[in-house]
């Protein structure tokens, strides 16, 4: 079987290698067409457009690592059962989970890197770019507050507004924690606000000051207060962070702060177990992808390159539905992120069940 192992590795080798590469380069060719508007439109040197491509390139090789292990398992397990070599092996007695082990076990090593890329890697890069992306972006004198974003200011306080309408210059739930020598910040939430050059105003909220053991000691509510912001443009713009631009562990601190303050964080925790869901998707495409290889004897080469969009397109719809859904509350925010996986494991392992019964 090690001879087999090699061989099915060295057949899932060529046409991986070749999505990654295939597919990075139509992702990173999209996003420079977008990106040339920033040198036309506001004037940005090419260099430092070439530079936020770079910055952006950890975030594309995560999205392209999981369909090239799909591409790579159906068109090797496709080629091996369309050349009969397939039927060969289990017409020995081999099972068919032993012929697909060497690439299942690829795949994961693959999800396991997409893990610590997406953790440890990608976090930082698309700050570095989203930074000189706001730079480009706000030249007004006012703060560059956008809607769904942490960021911090230059004094040990966090940030965070819910909905921005820039034209109005006013905002919706709206979240400032001030950090101080305690475990817990002094934290102020609003309703509804509006920000000036200087200063915010901030209407209907309450202000909270909580002890060493997280218990409120002060609480008074509001139904204005202006809310002076002393730090410069450059400050905001080199702070402010998506979840996309944060770990694991960031978010997840933000969660547990956010919670004590009553604010919905519902889809903050739907993006916070994706972080660790979203990238073994690689490695459920394989799962479901190996026994479906088995048709590509009777189905042709072309059946791995359709059931490669199929099944990625499926996934992504699943994801995005169910997190919508864990975002509204209709769901557990953990079982929002998880689902798709769930539904391609079993799918796949009843898949691995049946393919020595064909």
């Amino acid at each position: 079987m090690r001879i087999v192992h090699r061989y099915a590795a060295r057949e899932f080798a060529g046409p991986f290698l070749a999505a990654v590469f295939g597919v990075t380069v139509m992702l990173l060719g999209g996003m420079l067409f977008e990106l040339t508007d920033l040198i036309v439109d506001k004037k940005m040197e090419v260099k430092t457009v070439a530079l936020m491509l770079v910055y952006r390139l950890p975030g594309v090789v995560v999205l392209t690592l999981p369909i090239a292990v799909l591409f790579g398992t159906l068109l090797s397990l496709g080629r091996l059962a369309k050349d009969s070599e397939l039927t060969v092996l289990l017409s020995t007695g081999t099972p068919f989970r032993k012929v697909a082990a060497p690439i299942l076990l690829l795949a994961a090593l693959v999800s396991a890197a997409c893990f610590f890329l997406n953790e440890w890697v990608v976090p930082a890069s698309n700050h570095r770019a989203e930074t000189l992306f706001r730079r480009a972006l706000f030249r007004d004198p006012l703060p560059a507050v956008q809607e769904g974003i942490f960021f911090k200011g230059g004094d040990d306080r966090v940030f965070y507004v819910d909905k921005v309408d820039r034209r109005s210059r006013t905002m919706t739930h709206i979240l400032i924690y001030q950090l101080g020598n305690g475990p817990f910040p002094e934290i102020i939430a609003a309703a509804r606000g509006r920000y000036e050059e200087r200063v915010w105003f901030l209407e209907e909220g309450v202000r909270r000051r909580f002890d060493e053991e997280g218990f409120t000691v002060e609480e008074y509510w509001f139904e204005s207060l202006s809310y002076p912001m002393a730090e410069s443009l450059e400050v905001y713009l080199g702070n402010q962070r998506t979840t996309d631009e944060m770990t694991r562990k960031e978010l997840g601190e933000h969660i547990r702060l956010f919670k004590r303050s009553g604010l919905d964080v519902k889809r903050l925790e739907v993006d916070y177990h994706a972080k660790a869901a979203l990238p073994l998707a690689g490695f459920m495409w394989a799962l479901v992808g190996a026994p479906l290889s088995i048709r590509a004897a009777r189905s042709g080469r072309m059946f791995g390159v359709v059931a490669s969009i199929v099944l990625a397109l499926a996934y992504y719809v699943l994801a995005s539905l169910f997190r919508s859904l864990g975002g509204n509350g209709i769901v557990q925010p953990w079982l929002a992120a998880w689902t798709a996986n769930l539904v391609y494991a079993a799918g796949g392992l009843a898949l691995l069940y049946r393919a020595d019964r064909i």
